[in-house]
């Protein structure tokens, strides 16, 4: 429970470390928001805000924030008119008081010490380091843990690399400089407008990336929920807005060699491929397919033969949860909490073809950082999004 009277909760601007802005952006989302904002509340982190851009919401997702305030006079509740996700972001990074910037979806959590090590990670790099992402977990509607994300990680310049493996993984994640936010232009509610919202946080990454070096704290620290009705499990849309996504980041950087494009453009018709099949469009998977067969024929062997084994694992994951009269997907769950205690994340295994794929696009990003350190990471063009205006810092920490 947090206590109202906890002076330090009352006035953060007597810290000497700088204050951190985390916006929640929020649409119906009365059935986790209290969760997540006492995930919020509750880091190790003390000098925050905490803005919630409540975008339309029909249900009691203002209320609910309205009683979590009571005990947390950080909490701050803003109410727009229904514009999206994008839009709702952008609203809050406009308000937002700190130097740093934290997204937080309204049915996500974080660990304690997330934003602290986040901030301890980027406040003694140079200001070309922009950002700090994390690992995640994949959390059901019970806040139990059912998978792990990918251990891949990258730091520093990472543009060609992140256009292939999509480092970040979701909005939760990622802590960002103000300025640097507001300088790209936020995030793109054209997707939205055009009923392909659900990427627009890869698009913000990409963007951000082409211009600077970006930090991993290589944790999992966050809990991403995944539950029917949530945007991402909008298969169609998700996969069409990746595709969208990534075409606009390499037209906006043709100076990408075609290698990496071709890499990019594989990898994100994969993605969208998985997500067409999930929602059982046979057009658009078999449009994508055929694009993916084109440059990887070998893609398609690989397919049918997961297809051709995939009766017998149905038929031992029958036998196994009749012997043990339980399916053993669903024991010992943990739950994404308190108690967890973050630890590094290995380095997956990598084969061989992997490792000269990973080669040839670090080299690439090496190449492009070496042409825009000189100009300042400035010159990459990235016409496709209107900027924000800035504003005046509430507070000057």
């Amino acid at each position: 429970m947090l206590s109202s009277s906890d002076k330090d909760r009352r006035d953060v601007r007597h810290f000497s470390e700088p204050l951190v802005s985390v916006v929640i952006p929020a649409f119906n989302a009365s059935r986790y928001i209290e969760r997540t904002l006492r995930s919020a509340g509750r880091q190790t982190y003390r000098n925050l805000e905490i803005i919630v851009i409540n975008d339309g919401s029909t249900d009691d997702t203002a209320k609910v924030v309205e009683q979590v305030a009571l005990e947390d006079s950080r909490i701050r509740l803003l109410s727009t008119a229904n514009r999206g996700v994008a839009a709702a972001r952008n609203t809050g990074i406009q308000e937002a008081a700190g130097w740093f910037v934290a997204f937080l979806d309204a049915d996500d959590l974080w660990h304690q010490t997330k934003i602290e090590k986040q901030v301890n990670a980027l406040k003694c790099l140079s200001p070309q380091w922009a950002a700090v992402y994390v690992l995640h977990y994949i959390i059901n509607s019970d806040d139990e843990i059912l998978r792990s994300s990918r251990p891949d990680v990258a730091r520093g310049y990472i543009y060609a690399r992140h256009l292939t493996f999509k480092y970040v993984g979701n909005g939760s994640a990622l802590l960002v400089r103000r300025d640097v936010a507001l300088e790209i232009g936020g995030f793109d509610s054209s997707y939205a407008a055009a009923g392909i919202g659900g990427c627009e946080d890869l698009d913000f990454e990409l963007r951000l990336a082409a211009r600077y070096h970006v930090e991993i704290v290589p944790e999992r620290l966050v809990g991403y929920r995944q539950y029917p009705g949530n945007m991402s499990s909008n298969h169609l849309q998700m996969g069409r807005g990746a595709l969208e996504v990534v075409r606009r980041s390499l037209a906006a950087n043709p100076q990408l060699p075609q290698y990496a494009t071709r890499s990019a453009t594989n990898a994100t018709q994969k993605y969208a491929f998985w997500e067409f099949r999930q929602a059982r469009n046979t057009y658009l998977s078999l449009v994508t397919i055929w694009s993916i067969a084109r440059s990887e024929p070998g893609f398609i062997v690989r397919l049918v033969l997961e297809k051709s084994l995939r009766p017998i694992q149905h038929c031992l994951r029958l036998v196994t949860t009749t012997a043990n009269g339980q399916d053993p997907t669903r024991m010992n769950r943990s739950k994404f909490d308190q108690q967890i205690v973050p630890s590094p994340v290995e380095r997956p295994e990598e084969t061989a073809q992997f490792r000269r794929h990973l080669m040839r696009l670090t080299a690439v990003d090496a190449k492009l950082s070496s042409i825009l350190e000189p100009l300042g990471f400035a010159p990459v063009a990235i016409n496709h999004k209107p900027r924000l205006r800035s504003r005046t810092r509430k507070a000057d920490i």
